[in-house]
């Protein structure tokens, strides 16, 4: 489940590369991660679902102001 701010970037991210639906754009950023060579800790079990985030709610904030 995402929230209102994920959803929002996600569907901003999904009219600016053109993607058909929802769906589509949220197959292709999961692609698109599963192929990144990120730097992502091994053990990621101490943690709760919202470190989860791809929005930082402050900073969606200071960018509608």
């Amino acid at each position: 489940m995402l929230d209102d701010l994920e959803m929002e970037a996600i569907d901003d991210w999904r009219f600016r590369n053109r993607m058909p639906s929802r769906a589509a754009a949220i197959r292709e950023l999961i692609r698109r991660g599963l192929l990144s060579p990120a730097d992502v800790p091994e053990d990621l079990s101490d943690r709760t679902s919202t470190d989860f985030r791809i929005v930082d709610p402050d900073e969606a904030r200071e960018q509608k102001d």
